[in-house]
């Protein structure tokens, strides 16, 4: 599990831009050099409802990356529980068991992307 905290990263002027003048900023999350070498599964806008949260399971070949856009969330990867708020980003990977639960008063979305090996991101339940 990686995790990139939106307070942590800075706004940095898009490649096309004017450095001295840009018209658009960025947040870096991810590089190519960091980011699992297969093809998007899929791309999801997803939302939580309060006091809800998803079932734990893994992904044989898929590597995922949560992006919250609102709310407050607690995610467990593995041993690991993170708490995320608006802008925070978790990538897991394959086979790391992980489960998200709503853990603030009002919903939360987020969007998902997976990037699989191959074998379509094949999905595990453990719970």
């Amino acid at each position: 599990m990686r995790i990139i905290r939106a307070a942590d990263q800075e706004f940095v002027p898009a490649s096309h831009e004017d450095p001295k003048n840009p018209g658009v900023l960025k947040r870096v999350i991810a590089t190519k050099d960091e980011m699992l070498a297969g093809r998007c599964q899929m791309i999801n806008w997803a939302k939580l409802p309060v006091g809800h949260s998803f079932r734990a399971h893994y992904h044989e070949d898929m590597e995922e990356t949560f992006i919250l856009i609102r709310g407050q969330a607690s995610m467990r990867v593995g041993a690991e529980i993170v708490d995320l708020a608006a802008g925070d980003t978790v990538v897991v990977a394959p086979h790391e068991v992980h489960e998200m639960r709503n853990s603030g008063d009002e919903e939360v979305e987020y969007v998902v992307m997976g990037i699989s090996l191959g074998l379509n991101g094949k999905t595990i339940v453990v719970s």
